[in-house]
Parts: C-alpha cells; sequence; structure tokens
C-alpha cells in the first residue's frame, strides 16, 4: 500500500510541471486526494460496506470536486490533473498509467443494468471536457481530444476527437501522451469546408448560367 501511494505521488511529480516537491503534492493536489478517498472507499465497498464507502466517496467528492464511486477499479499511477469536474462511473474500469483532465465523465447512457460504463486501458489520455459513455473499451495508448464524446469502441493507438467521436489517427505505434491539445485534428471543420468549397463553386454555375441566359434574351430582343 505504501509503494502504491508513493507511485501516486510520484505520478505526478514526472506529469506536472507545476508540481515542486512530495509535501507541496500530497498537501494541495485535490486529484491525488481523490484517488487516496477513493482507494480506501473502495476496499470497503469489495468488503460490502456499500454506505461508509458510500459516504467516503461523497465526503471526498465535496472536499475535491472530483467524483469516483467507490465501485470504481482504478489501476496504478492515475493522474487527475486539476481534476474539478471529473465523474468516474460505478462500473467503470481504469488501467495503468492513464491521464484524465478537468470535466471529463466517465459515465453511462441509460439506466441500464450491469457493465455500463467504460473500460480505459493502460497509458490512455482523456483530455479537458471530454465524455466517454457506455460499455465500450478505450484501447491502449489512445487519447481522447478536448470536448469529445465518444460513444463507441476506440482500438488501441488511436486519436479521438468531435462529437460524436471519431478516431482521426491510428497508425499501429504507441502514442505519446504529451501532445498538444489545441492543435487536433478537426474532420467536422474539415467537412464544412469542403461544403463551403462546392457551395461556392456551384454558386458561380448558376451566375454563368444566369449570364449565358440574359445574353441570349438581349440576342433575341
Amino acid at each position: 500500500m505504501f509503494k502504491l501511494l508513493t507511485e501516486d505521488v510520484d505520478v505526478i511529480l514526472e506529469q506536472d510541471p507545476a508540481a515542486r516537491n512530495r509535501l507541496e503534492v500530497i498537501l494541495t493536489y485535490s486529484g491525488l486526494h481523490a484517488i487516496w478517498f477513493h482507494r480506501i472507499a473502495h476496499i470497503l465497498y469489495k468488503k460490502n460496506f456499500f454506505f461508509i464507502a458510500r459516504v467516503i466517496s461523497q465526503f471526498s467528492r465535496f472536499m475535491t470536486g472530483i467524483e469516483i464511486h467507490p465501485g470504481a477499479t482504478i489501476g496504478r499511477k492515475l493522474f487527475i490533473d486539476h481534476g474539478m469536474g471529473v465523474v468516474i462511473g460505478e462500473t467503470c474500469e481504469i488501467g495503468n498509467n492513464v491521464t484524465l483532465f478537468q470535466g471529463v465523465t466517465l459515465g453511462g447512457t441509460g439506466k441500464e443494468k450491469g457493465k455500463r460504463h467504460p473500460t480505459i486501458r493502460d497509458n490512455v489520455l482523456v483530455a479537458t471536457g471530454a465524455k466517454v459513455l457506455g460499455s465500450i473499451e478505450i484501447g491502449e495508448n489512445s487519447k481522447i481530444g478536448a470536448g469529445s464524446v465518444v460513444l463507441n469502441k476506440v482500438p488501441p493507438n488511436s486519436t479521438v476527437v468531435g462529437i460524436p467521436g471519431r478516431v482521426v489517427i491510428q497508425d499501429g505505434v504507441r502514442v505519446k501522451k504529451d501532445f498538444d491539445h489545441t492543435n487536433l485534428p478537426d474532420p467536422v471543420a474539415d467537412i464544412l469546408c469542403s461544403l463551403e468549397s462546392e457551395i461556392s463553386k456551384l454558386k458561380n454555375e448558376i451566375a454563368n448560367l444566369k449570364e449565358e441566359k440574359d445574353s441570349h434574351v438581349d440576342k433575341n430582343l
């Protein structure tokens, strides 16, 4: 347990350039506090102390702004950056070395029973405000772009953006986690640009046809 708690601190020092030392991380990082509260609540939940586990999770939510259901399974080296508004559902499974930014929701899509929340595999990054909904799997080394809404399974080594989320990069190699959130591909914008270009062409063709028609009328007169 001590090794696990030490890893939780070390991953923040590794990934957050604003983290200066262990003491600062332990005392001031709400993402770390939420993970530690969850580890206690999850142990109690597995022992069927459901009420106490829920009380701890709700106290953690009040203190940190991060809601993690005690039934959720979390691996090693989870990094919740800032974390305000993060929600992790009951049947969610999170692998090792996963990064979640503020406003991320790993939730369900309705009132279905059983496994109804996502499975996040190792080395996945979910950027600010992204929503991953339903009993779907996000493959290893994948990245979910800021503001995306993911409703379908994502293969490993992929980058997903948009609403609904679309895979825009899948090269079969490990994807580094230090990517630039502001320079992601935007398939929706690409389609809109293509439509704008086609509309412009149609307008020019209509204008040319109108000119030909007016010229033909003038000749007949």
